[in-house]
Order: structure tokens, then C-alpha cells, then sequence
């Protein structure tokens, strides 16, 4: 964007984001408050914030709260006319506690929290293949979310179903079971009413199971095939799926900037040693912060690699033999798989022939 100011005229964006409106509010690089103004949620609203701002002097950093849920939309946007986004954290609640609440008040604090450098985590651009990744992982959650609680239903409704309908489909295995309640009829007419409710309802939940397993799979397999073709390094990294790699790159973002380095996705991903020592005892602990979700897929990436890769072995068996705790060895393990993982990432991205 070309502006009419010059560099000393420099101010700082900050939005606090809505459903259907968003709050901005103007700083200058003194802190003082230019200008509050609200704009609707929309493609519309969006450049009319973006020229509104760029009047009052030269936008080069915004702070977005919730630039991951109502703002993302924003973010993306601002992002694409040259403006670095910076995640502005909330006030908390100890803050709130001390002083009133208001929007105004929300998008003054954003764009203060950057000018000091309280806020420094830059925004997903979420335009890539880690933004489709999400979205695809999200509804794959979502699938076997629902799939475990209707097998779960179905169990229950076994419990207290008809013995004779109990003894025919004891004995079976999950898949089994669910193969056979599909295939239940409700008898004729003369049948029991509560027993042909039953076997209406196992028929039901079995194949509501198996719409989901075959939803499940497709977008499994979409994930898969996303990340075999943007980043397929990763598929030849010992333990790592295609669930795992799918959380680790959705944490990471499309925007290969945003992390300043290996120690900040460690960071990112709760696999950051803790200091925790006192007197003469030197200590670290596990980082209990950070992306679950992802701090998970190194978890399970570090036990695959226990249980089949020889070098992780011989490396636990030599840090045992230092005096290291087993919990201790894992942290330390997943410290180096993210430091793989991102090693992995930022050397396909860095490839002229990235796709």
C-alpha cells in the first residue's frame, strides 16, 4: 500500500474481533489513541478498516485478537496488503478484575500490547497446504469423535437388549458386531415391539458407524496425499504419520517466518526444557505448556521410535545408564524430534522446487 507519510509517521492497528463486527483502534508510536472505529465482518468491512487506518498514518504491524477464530479472516487479509500480524494476546483475568471491559478498551490494549512488545507471535497466513491440513484434520476428529460415541450407544444397547438377541451377537468382535447389527431386520409384525425397537436401533447406529469409517478414511487419505505431495520428507522421518505430521504442520502454519527458529517450535510444541532447579541441585522438567496436540504427536512419534528405531534405543539405554528418568529421556527425545520435524519443513520450503 502506498502512503502519503513518512517513516516517523508510523502507528500501530489494533482489533479486537467479533462474529459480526470487529473494533480498531489507531496508536502512534507515543501510545497515544489516534482514533477508535467499528467495521462490520466482511469483505467490505475489512478494506474499508484497511483504508480507514492507512489515513491516519503508515500501518506496518496490527495486533488481532483472535486472529485464529474471529479474526482470521481479517488477518489473512491485512497479511496480503503488507502488514505483519501479531496475535495480541488478552488482558487476562487479573487485569480484568482491576479495570472495566469494553471492545474500545480490548482494541486500544492489542495494539499497546505490540507497541511494547508484549504481544510478538506473528498470526498464521492459513492460505497453504497447513491451512487445508487443519481443515481436513478437523473434520477426521470430528468423524471418529462421533464414531466412538455411536459404538459406545451400541454397546449400551446391547446391555439391555433381549437375552436371545445378546446370545446371537455375543462373541463378536467390534468390526464384526457392527458388520451384523447392519444387517438386523425388525421381524414381523407380531414381534415384540421393545424388540424390533432394539434391533431398528442397532441397525441404525451400525450403519451411522460405517458412514463415518468410510468418511474417516477419505479424509485421512486426503491428509495423506497433502502432505506426500507438499512435504514427503516427513513420511521418511522414523514414527512419523500421517496424523502426527498433520498436527505438527497445522501448529507450525503456512507462513514459514513466523517461528524465529527450531527452539521456538520446540517451544510451540510444549518439548521445551523447563528450568527447574534450586540450591546445587541443576534441574529440567517437562514444558506443561504450549500445543497439546502437538506436544502429543511428538509423544507418539518419540514411543514409536522406542519401541523400533535401534538408534533411539541405544540412545535411551546410555542416558539410563547417566542416571535419567525415563520421563526425563522422552522429554529430551522430543526435543530432538522437533527439532527435526522443523529442520525437515523449513529445508522443503527453502527448495526452489517447493511446491
Amino acid at each position: 500500500m502506498d502512503h502519503p507519510f513518512s517513516n516517523a509517521d508510523e502507528v500501530i492497528l489494533g482489533v479486537d474481533t467479533h462474529r459480526d463486527i470487529h473494533v480498531a483502534a489507531v496508536i502512534s508510536m507515543t501510545g497515544k489513541t489516534l482514533a477508535i472505529e467499528s467495521f462490520p465482518a466482511t469483505a467490505t468491512g475489512y478494506c474499508q478498516l484497511a483504508q480507514w487506518s492507512s489515513e491516519l498514518g503508515v500501518i506496518r504491524r496490527a495486533g488481532v485478537e483472535g486472529s485464529g477464530n474471529y479474526g482470521a479472516a481479517l488477518s489473512r487479509y491485512l497479511l496480503s496488503q503488507g502488514i505483519d500480524v501479531i496475535e495480541a494476546p488478552g488482558p487476562g483475568r487479573s487485569a480484568r478484575r482491576r479495570r472495566s471491559k469494553s471492545d474500545q478498551g480490548d482494541a486500544e490494549a492489542a495494539a499497546r500490547a505490540v507497541l511494547s512488545g508484549r504481544a510478538c507471535s506473528r498470526a498464521k497466513s492459513g492460505n497453504g497446504p497447513m491451512e487445508i491440513a487443519r481443515m481436513y484434520t478437523v473434520a477426521r476428529d470430528s468423524a471418529v469423535k462421533a464414531r466412538t460415541q455411536a459404538t459406545n450407544q451400541l454397546k449400551a444397547v446391547l446391555v439391555t437388549a433381549d437375552p436371545a438377541l445378546r446370545e446371537e451377537l455375543a462373541g463378536l468382535n467390534r468390526r464384526a458386531l457392527i458388520r451384523a447389527c447392519a444387517l438386523l431386520g425388525e421381524d414381523a409384525e407380531g414381534t415384540d415391539p421393545v424388540l424390533r425397537a432394539t434391533r431398528f436401533t442397532l441397525r441404525t447406529l451400525a450403519e451411522r458407524i460405517e458412514q463415518l469409517n468410510v468418511q474417516a478414511r477419505e479424509l485421512q487419505q486426503r491428509v495423506s496425499e497433502l502432505i506426500e505431495g507438499h512435504y514427503p520428507q516427513l513420511f521418511a522421518a522414523v514414527g512419523v504419520g500421517p496424523r502426527s505430521a498433520a498436527v505438527l504442520l497445522v501448529a507450525m502454519g503456512d507462513n514459514a517466518g513466523r517461528l524465529r527458529g527450531e527452539a521456538s517450535f520446540a517451544a510451540l510444541c510444549g518439548a521445551s526444557p523447563v528450568e527447574y532447579s534450586s540450591g546445587s541441585r541443576c534441574h529440567r522438567r517437562l514444558n506443561r505448556g504450549g500445543n497439546r496436540q502437538a506436544n502429543a504427536a511428538l509423544h507418539r512419534i518419540v514411543l514409536t521410535r522406542l519401541r523400533w528405531d535401534a538408534r533411539t534405543q541405544a540412545y535411551y539405554e546410555r542416558r539410563v545408564t547417566e542416571g535419567k528418568t525415563r520421563r526425563e529421556i522422552i522429554r529430551c527425545l522430543k526435543r530432538y524430534v522437533a527439532r527435526e520435524v522443523y529442520r525437515l519443513v523449513q529445508r522443503q520450503c527453502q527448495d526452489p522446487g517447493c511446491s
